[in-house]
């Protein structure tokens, strides 16, 4: 390089560092970003499980520099119900809504006049995005310009044919908070729809039925053949993803250096079908979803990367964490194949309102406020965000709003509590079976996991457990001499039985567990 041009580079470079420097003291509040995995078990990370058999070191360097929690959980066994909560800070039982969306289906689960965490974020002077998956319903019109829902009864890929994909999509993450959006309405590649969405609108429109042939297949590509745009490269979802968020950022930084942001990144990584991207192919020894769970790993550090190149990492708030535990047929099949246990140590899986069902990781880093290298045995559930964020920029929340959310600030600057700050916890499953934790109690109000059939599904059976009270309603536990859920103390604490069905019977009642 030429002296002169290197005096000019060191300037400019001297400047940005500068610069960025100056709009992280002057910004009033940090900045906020949210990576919700898809599927992640607590057992698919090295720092929660050392004999984890896929590498990821992007995940435990995050752990290192921040905080790593033990005790959290999704608000629901499954994707919709959680981003509900996710969004809202409300369990999404109380809309007695049960199942997930597929395709175009609606409306959106979010009523307009309910306060969403980005919007309370955008009162506070925050510029929001979200990238990825949506999955909380939103308003196709048909030719008509009337709701697809409303106006056929077709499902699947009939429903996307009837919708008129040209139109604006009449209800979606712009309509509750989102400054931008890029990403898919449901699960991106395993739907009834492989197209983009950018804002309201899809840019490039399916023009083909999907060709499964030219697709991996292995025991971890089951999918649906729906309607597929020309530029929607299933293998390539997350790429596409982590592009649009590291755009997003640089854009924000260049342009509003002063304005705090809030990203919502939503990847599709590591739901089914686990089609890593090609630079990811073979890169570990846990075959095409242990290569799936190393992608998302080097997801987490891209995005890390770039906030640092950005000068913003040390304003940023950053939370990883996942919808829900891991996919069955995946956890059958990388235990079989590669001895590998997404779900450890934990019983049930993905749809179970046992612990491996709802039982996620959850990080968070924030230099300067979350002390480093610590581990926090605080319950916490994802409703918690709302309250927490809100308490971080000063909001005050309504009472019609987030009613299941608790602040959790004080753990994230490393306050030792006397005692929890959640009197308790409520969990729910697709099936919309309910149930409650108080300290090491947790109560089970129904029989069984809740989801998975243990006794119909051939894959599961060898995973059943003993039931040692067969004829009892619910199931009591004690997570802290049974962490593994073996023995069902139902009829061994009938006193515990009673407050906790009490207890759970109120909070439905009151629609609320947050004073």
């Amino acid at each position: 390089m030429h002296p002169v041009s290197r005096l000019i580079y060191s300037a400019c470079i001297l400047a940005s560092f500068t610069f960025s420097a100056r709009a992280e003291a002057d910004q009033p509040h940090p900045n906020i970003v949210f990576i919700y995995a898809d599927d992640l078990g607590y057992g698919d990370v090295g720092c929660y499980h050392p004999e984890s058999k896929v590498p990821t070191p992007n995940l435990d360097q995050f752990a290192a520099e921040g905080m790593r929690f033990t005790d959290a959980h999704s608000p629901s066994t499954v994707c919709t119900p959680s981003r509900y909560s996710v969004m809202t800070g409300r369990m999404a039982f109380r809309m007695n809504y049960a199942g997930v969306f597929t395709g175009v289906e609606g409306p959106c689960l979010i009523d307009r006049k309910r306060l969403t965490l980005p919007e309370m974020l955008q009162d506070k002077g925050y510029r929001t995005a979200l990238m990825g998956k949506w999955h909380i319903g939103m308003t196709f019109l048909d030719r008509d310009g009337e709701p697809v829902y409303e106006t056929s009864d077709a499902r699947g890929v009939g429903l996307v044919k009837h919708a008129d994909l040209t139109r604006p999509i009449a209800d979606g993450p712009l309509n509750h908070g989102f400054d931008e959006f890029y990403g898919t309405v449901c699960c991106p590649t395993t739907d009834w729809l492989y197209a983009y969405i950018d804002g309201d609108r899809i840019p490039v429109l399916p023009t083909t039925i999907r060709d499964q042939s030219k697709l991996p297949a292995h025991a971890y590509s089951r999918t649906r053949a729906g309607l597929l745009a020309p530029d929607f490269d299933l293998e390539e979802v997350d790429m596409v993803f982590l592009e649009k968020s590291q755009a997003f950022l640089k854009d924000h930084v260049d342009k509003r250096p002063d304005q705090p942001f809030f990203l919502f990144h939503s990847a599709q990584a590591v739901h089914l079908p686990s089609f890593p991207g090609d630079a990811f192919k073979g890169k570990t020894d846990a075959g095409p979803h242990g290569d799936f769970i190393f992608q998302f790993d080097h997801i987490v550090g891209e995005l890390m990367k770039t906030l640092k190149e950005l000068g913003v990492d040390n304003n940023t708030l950053v939370v990883i964490s996942s919808d829900n535990g891991p996919e069955v047929s995946t956890i059958v099949a990388m235990r079989g194949d590669h001895q590998h246990d997404g779900a450890h140590p934990w019983r049930g899986v993905k749809r179970d309102q046992w612990e491996g069902g709802h039982r996620v990781p959850f990080l968070v880093r924030w230099p300067g406020t979350v002390p480093a290298g610590t581990v926090s045995s605080e319950t916490l559930c994802q409703t918690d965000l709302m309250a927490t964020f809100a308490s971080i920029v000063g909001a005050s929340l309504p009472d019609d709003a987030a009613e299941d959310s608790f602040d959790m600030l004080p753990i994230f600057r490393g306050a030792k509590t006397t005692a929890p700050i959640r009197p308790y916890t409520l969990y729910q499953t697709i099936r919309l079976d309910l149930a409650i934790r108080r300290g090491p109690w947790k109560y089970l109000d129904h029989q069984g996991s809740g989801g998975n059939n243990y006794e119909k599904r051939k894959d599961l059976q060898k995973y059943a457990l003993p039931d040692n009270a067969p004829d009892a309603p619910g199931q009591l536990y004690h997570l802290g001499k049974d962490p593994g859920e073996t023995t069902n103390l139902y009829y061994d604490h009938p006193k515990i039985v009673k407050e906790l069905k009490a207890l759970l019977e109120e909070s439905k009642a009151s629609g609320r567990s947050r004073p």
